[in-house]
């Protein structure tokens, strides 16, 4: 990376993580999650930005041209052929179900039946493998078939493949464009496993009335997946924080949020935590009877992004001395808008939500990808204008946060090395030669089964 890059990206990666962790920095970073507008603005259609990862590169790189004042670019989650790879029936794509220039779309239903909680409290494991996978995956329907092998290689291959373009991606938008992600890695709050890809809302509403220690039981052996799953997939480095969208709390009453949703979610916080990481929560929907539990934990660890449902001004009094906030500008000021407006609502917040640092200027977890570009520049512009603290701060990566893995055997595993060496009747040369990839292989493979529940 050549110096001016390295420079620029630790300044924005510094003005990130000062701004999570409430300390002090030189401006309110520009730094939003996660969006489509990049790929949008510099002429992409929605499909191929899933589908070909050069036009998706090339189309964020432009964008960081356009934009040089945002601070973290947000990376797409979604490779398409990886989801062809096995027949994912949960998303219907741009270009292959829908015309091109949509956006994905979500297909909830009930993969898990309500009879079913026994079997994922006793074994996640062969829960995935006998109800839920041959359900999602539909090359894995008819379980066994020569299809559904192959259906599993071309997943692991398709796998590996996404990871070395998810890479080049990170290196390529580093070195050219000292441009920092926004986070890395993944989970779902056990609550939210269970009413997005398992029961779906619907059924989920129904089980909290008819079977509600089901779900808390159920919840209670998702945490150690969830959290397996995060710190497989986060920045080893713990350069930025740990990616959890809340899609359901904003449904639930407080009585059922405190019993149904928070503890299970909470205890997967408090590992991640614990380890050293920070979190990035979208609080979707409206937080607002939910966000004082953020409290609990612990001060400037975690990013709570405000949706459009949400106020943000009511967060920053309630929440906002405790833990960084992101958002305060609605879709439809980005859509409908003028730049005027815009110009008028960012100052708003830089007087007051901005005041005291914690403060990320976004939209509603998100750029709508249908943004005017001249609002996006207003926005940009008022913030270099009103959100400046102390121009003499220069922002600087903080350094890694120690911490350390207690709350169970990380990482999860089918078959632990022990049991493949016991099978071997011990080994003759070097131990370690074999048991480290064996132990590496072992649990991307386990955490390939569970990263279809987002």
């Amino acid at each position: 990376m050549a110096e001016d890059k390295k420079k620029l990206f630790d300044e924005r990666l510094g003005r990130y993580q000062a701004a999570i962790a409430l300390e002090p920095t030189d401006r309110i970073p520009i730094a939003t999650g996660s969006n489509y507008f990049a790929e949008v603005y510099s002429g992409n259609t929605n499909q191929e930005t899933i589908y070909d990862p050069d036009k998706w590169l090339q189309a964020e790189l432009t964008f960081c041209r356009a934009f040089p004042e945002v601070d973290v670019l947000r990376d797409n989650r979604i490779w398409g052929p990886l989801f062809d790879a096995v027949g994912l029936r949960m998303y219907k794509l741009p270009g292959r179900d829908l015309s091109p220039r949509d956006q994905f779309q979500f297909v909830e239903a009930e993969y898990m039946k309500a009879d079913e909680y026994d079997q994922l409290i006793r074994s996640p494991i062969e829960f995935l493998f006998d109800r839920w996978l041959p359900r999602i995956l539909g090359d894995f329907e008819k379980s066994g078939s020569i299809r559904s092998y192959m259906a599993f290689l071309k997943g692991g291959m398709a796998q590996s493949a996404m990871g070395q373009i998810m890479r080049n991606r990170t290196m390529v938008l580093e070195s050219e464009m000292g441009m920092p992600q926004p986070m890395a890695g993944f989970f779902l709050a056990p609550f939210d496993v269970l009413a997005d890809g398992m029961r779906g809302l619907t059924g989920a509403l129904m089980d909290c009335y008819r079977q509600p220690e089901k779900v808390i039981a159920a919840c209670d052996v998702l945490v150690d997946e969830m959290a397996n799953l995060a710190l497989s997939t986060a920045d080893p480095f713990k350069r930025w924080p740990i990616f959890v969208p809340t899609h359901k709390a904003c449904f639930l009453s407080p009585e059922q949020f405190d019993t149904l949703y928070w503890p299970s979610f909470k205890r997967v916080m408090e590992i991640l935590i614990g380890a050293g990481h920070t979190i990035r929560a979208y609080l979707e929907g409206d937080w607002s009877r939910h966000w004082h539990h953020m409290l609990e934990l612990p001060k400037g660890r975690v990013l709570c992004d405000i949706d459009n449902e949400g106020d943000i001004f009511k967060a920053k009094k309630e929440i906002g001395h405790h833990q960084c906030l992101a958002g305060g500008i609605k879709d439809p000021q980005f859509i409908l808008g003028t730049p005027e407006e815009m110009r008028r609502q960012v100052k708003l917040l830089c007087e007051t939500v901005g005041q005291g640092g914690g403060f990320i200027i976004s939209g509603g977890c998100n750029f709508p990808y249908t943004t005017k570009p001249e609002n996006f520049r207003a926005m940009i512009d008022a913030v270099m204008e009103y959100g400046v603290y102390d121009p003499a701060v220069k922002p600087h990566a903080l350094p890694t946060q120690a911490g350390d893995i207690k709350a169970f055997n990380y990482p999860k595993m089918v078959t632990p090395w022990e049991v493949k060496k016991a099978e071997l009747g011990g080994v003759m040369g070097n131990e370690s030669l074999i048991a480290e990839p064996w132990k590496r292989l072992e649990s991307m493979a386990y955490v390939w089964l569970w990263q279809w529940v987002l």
